[in-house]
């Protein structure tokens, strides 16, 4: 007797829609395994010690079965980029609800960004590390320690998720970059919108921060990694990371009332 051929993903996901059968989510769970596996990395290089990387990949399987919910195989997107954002969006909404940020760094980290916005905003460039440290009315070490210790606040800054004004259409920042056609004409248009001004906000980083943001977010390097490419120290790459989310952050910030 012979056996039936295995189905393919596509046959997988058409079944699954009609039937919502619980094996069939399964077999798509063990399927996909690899893309929390890889999130969850991503996502570990900018956490403290203490945060357990087995914890971030229980979040992002909630994340992935989420995912393989809501999603759409008659609409023309590629699964791994859909389910990416989930299972992103699912362990940075768990880690925050831990709160492991202490709250006088994030009012710090939130004062640091708020420079930034204002400075940059006035001066129509990028500030200067001295710049900033004179608004700041502190010594440039102080500056420099300050945006080394705000960097835990800040390195997953570029992934958070954001709502569009259907509170059920949630993207990350990135996702702005990564515009696909998916969406409805209404969110595409408001998607284009912050795309836009992120792009703008990219290109005007100093060129370092720059290189930096596109080896990391679109080229996936490490942090360390990064540092080899560019012959400098990784804690010199965290530090030169963390001013250009900073940046970017304090920018979207002030963009965002009028944008989402």
């Amino acid at each position: 007797m012979n056996m039936p051929a295995p189905k393919t993903e596509e046959e997988l996901w058409q079944e699954y829609k009609r039937t919502k059968d619980p094996m069939i989510r399964e077999e798509l769970i063990l399927m996909h395994a690899s893309i929390v596996k890889y999130v969850a990395g991503r996502v570990a290089i900018s956490m403290p010690p203490h945060v357990d990387f087995e914890d971030l990949l229980s979040y992002g399987i909630l994340g992935l079965m989420d995912a393989i919910e809501k999603f759409d195989p008659n609409q023309g997107t590629k699964f791994r980029t859909y389910a990416s954002t989930r299972i992103r969006g699912a362990i940075i909404d768990e880690i925050r609800h831990l709160d492991w940020v202490p709250r006088t760094l994030r009012q710090k980290a939130k004062a640091l960004e708020d420079v930034y916005a204002s400075l940059e905003y006035k001066l129509e460039r990028s500030a200067t590390d001295k710049e900033v440290a004179e608004a700041m009315n502190i010594s440039m070490d102080e500056l420099f320690k300050l945006i080394q210790e705000a960097s835990t606040t800040t390195l997953v800054s570029l992934e958070d998720v954001w709502y569009l004004k259907d509170d059920s259409d949630e993207v990350t920042i990135m996702d702005m970059v990564e515009s696909s056609p998916e969406k409805g004409p209404d969110v595409l248009a408001e998607k284009e919108d912050i795309r836009n001004i992120l792009v703008d906000a990219i290109d005007k980083l100093p060129e370092r921060e720059r290189e930096i943001i596109a080896l990391y977010y679109y080229d996936k390097l490490t942090l360390k990694e990064i540092g080899k490419v560019l012959n400098v120290t990784e804690s010199r790459i965290s530090q030169l990371h963390s001013k250009a989310i900073l940046r970017l952050r304090g920018y979207l910030t002030k963009m965002n009332g009028s944008l989402l």
